[in-house]
């Protein structure tokens, strides 16, 4: 089958999990209510803030309450697309300050640089927010990668693990399913881009999952641990 344009996640797949959990999410969390107190009342703020208090049936509470529930969604690893939006919005100025750059894998920015060059359209879906996602290639270990991608998309689109997120991304790409090649770390993500039609392959790193994920563990999809290993 031919590819026709790569779609990527990050998280496992072209960045260390760790990363994430270690880094960005504390960064949030202890961040939060400082950020909430400045700029709670800016409208691109607000609308999220606001989002929260629906979701927690609490319309008219504090934000004090409503900053506590985003700190509690945090710990849990919540994928909700509030609260993405929010952290999108504090990592920006971590970035910007320089308080951290965002992981890669050694090999992922020579790869993708040479998928690009070979003409192949790369996109990246992934739980973060579209804004969050262009910060953390903005900001890369190995320097501004956005140029690279064509697209971005988020659970906006609908959920990962749901095959009509896949099928609305193909469409609004304009490439067919069974050209797309996606990449992730989370094989149910997988089993649903492969429902949709899209050719997969299972990124199984051993710095993310020591416990190699062989076998009836793939689910029947291509499995490579590093993108050197991908034949796209």
């Amino acid at each position: 089958m031919t590819i026709k344009a790569i779609l990527t996640d990050i998280e496992g797949t072209t960045s260390s999990i760790s990363f994430v959990k270690e880094v960005l999410f504390p960064y949030a969390r202890k961040a939060l209510p400082g950020f909430v107190r400045n700029h709670g009342q800016e409208p691109q703020v607000r609308r999220w803030l606001d989002a929260v208090a629906i979701e927690i049936a609490a319309s008219a509470c504090q934000d004090e309450v409503i900053v506590e529930a985003l700190q509690g969604w945090i710990d849990q690893d919540r994928k909700h697309t509030a609260l993405k939006a929010l952290q999108g919005m504090i990592w920006e100025a971590g970035y910007r300050n320089g308080d951290y750059t965002a992981h890669l894998y050694p090999e992922v920015a020579a790869v993708l640089r040479g998928w690009h060059a070979a003409g192949t359209p790369l996109y990246v879906y992934s739980s973060g927010s579209v804004p969050a996602q262009k910060l953390f290639f903005g900001y890369s270990d190995a320097g501004d990668l956005n140029p690279l991608f064509s697209g971005n998309f988020d659970t906006e689109v609908g959920g990962k693990r749901e095959a009509a997120s896949y099928s609305h991304i193909a469409k609004a790409i304009g490439i067919a399913t069974k050209d797309i090649l996606f990449l992730s770390d989370v094989v149910e993500e997988l089993d649903a881009a492969r429902e949709a039609g899209m050719q997969t392959v299972l990124l199984d790193r051993l710095n993310d999952y020591p416990l190699p994920r062989t076998g009836e563990a793939t689910h029947g999809h291509t499995r490579a641990e590093n993108f050197q290993q991908i034949n796209a």
